[in-house]
């Protein structure tokens, strides 16, 4: 039988995070692979009181189809939400997603045909590439330091590519640096978008999960003519498992996500919207956020201290004030895929970095997760990728 896919298949690969989660799924292995929310976290007792509330009052309708915009309710809440972090808007200018993948793969489906060119931070959010990868985008990548993506760089990138569609950005705990974005260079992203008459797309999963530092407006904040388009989820603070997530823009951007989302699948999940929206209602979601919070510092902290306790100090690395992530860059040529391999076979895990970068390989890098896993096993998991670590840069430093 002849192949009758279509040329977009030729575009499209499994996950290389997601492969990865299947080979560190056995119960022996400490991964900080994925990017999960620590599950002993969920609300369960609450969830459960929410459900009832909602099949109670409202069952019939939670069952039912809905509209494609979204729950009102949760969408008042959210807008609540937004206000809070310095961003005025309204219902009209919110969609319901699933989760903020959907809003990346909207996105891509709103802007780019063929060729079409995305400017991005260096590296990125694996998704994201291949989301914008399946529509056959090309990526021109802009540097980063400790502060985020560098402005004299993404002028020149926006010099150099007149025609590229948007610039996507992760300024909060940036996945997979972990790195934020300091307060002038948002302000200036917004300028140089104004400046060259381009779209930003500010995927902000993370932004609520900061337990350090200073909390910092977002980029859409400074957005005085509705070209920034703003990405959020429930998946970090409240559970991934609902699938909820949310878009909210300028109303001519969200008339074309509301008739992409009609033809991708209606309307997001009804119960989860309305589950979601009651919790709210009934309970503190901010007194749940800030259980997170601390329970993540806590993990940060105790990563870190491995990191100086158990990694050779040729090994560089952030210092996130939030989020779920910390990025490790090595010295040389060291390959961290073939360090993942050996790690494996100790039962411990991590992702290398190759897959973030779109066009470059820097394959002496790699993310660790410290979210999902207890101190206890945080801190075994460092000392056995410590050892590894620390033969192969002593093996280096023989060769050379």
């Amino acid at each position: 039988m002849g192949s009758q896919f279509s040329e977009r298949c030729n575009h499209v690969q499994a996950s290389e995070t997601r492969e990865i989660l299947k080979v560190t799924a056995k119960p022996e292995v400490i991964s900080f692979a994925g990017g999960l929310p620590a599950p002993e976290l969920f609300p369960i007792e609450d969830i459960k009181v929410a459900c009832e509330a909602v099949l109670t009052e409202s069952g019939q309708s939670a069952l039912q189809y809905s509209t494609t915009e979204g729950y009102v309710p949760l969408r008042q809440e959210i807008v609540k939400r937004m206000k809070a972090i310095e961003i005025e808007t309204s219902v009209d200018n919110v969609i319901i997603t699933g989760g903020s993948q959907q809003g990346l793969d909207l996105t891509g489906k709103l802007f780019i045909d063929e060729g079409d060119t995305v400017i991005c931070e260096s590296p990125t959010y694996l998704a994201a590439i291949n989301a914008f990868k399946v529509y056959n985008a090309n990526f021109v990548e802009v540097a980063m330091d400790d502060d985020g993506m560098k402005m004299d760089e993404l002028e020149k990138a926006l010099k150099a590519n007149p025609q590229a569609k948007f610039i996507y950005t992760i300024p909060d705990f940036q996945n997979p640096t972990g790195r934020t974005m300091k307060l002038d260079r948002r302000k200036k992203m917004v300028e140089l978008a104004n400046k060259y008459d381009i779209v930003i797309l500010e995927d902000n999963p993370y932004g609520a999960v900061r337990f350090a530092g200073e909390a910092l407006p977002p980029v859409k904040h400074f957005d005085t003519e509705g070209r920034v388009i703003y990405l959020s989820t429930f998946s970090k603070i409240f559970t991934p498992g609902l699938r909820l997530g949310w878009i909210c823009a300028d109303t001519r951007f969200i008339e074309k996500y509301v008739a992409f989302k009609q033809s991708a699948d209606l309307h997001t999940d009804s119960f989860a919207q309305m589950i979601t929206a009651k919790y709210m209602e009934l309970f503190d979601i901010e007194a749940h956020i800030l259980k997170i919070k601390e329970v993540y510092r806590s993990r940060r902290e105790k990563m870190m201290q491995c990191i100086d306790k158990y990694f050779p100090k040729q090994a560089k690395h952030s210092a996130p004030e939030g989020g779920l992530f910390i990025w490790v860059e090595l010295p040389g040529d060291i390959d961290t895929q073939d360090i993942f391999n050996e790690c494996i076979k100790n039962n411990v895990a991590f992702v290398p970095g190759k897959p973030f970068f779109p066009n470059s390989a820097q394959r002496n890098t790699f993310r660790l997760n410290y979210s999902n896993m207890p101190e206890d096993r945080i801190e075994e998991g460092m000392k056995r990728l410590g050892e590894v670590l620390t033969r192969r840069v002593n093996e280096q430093t023989v060769a050379k």
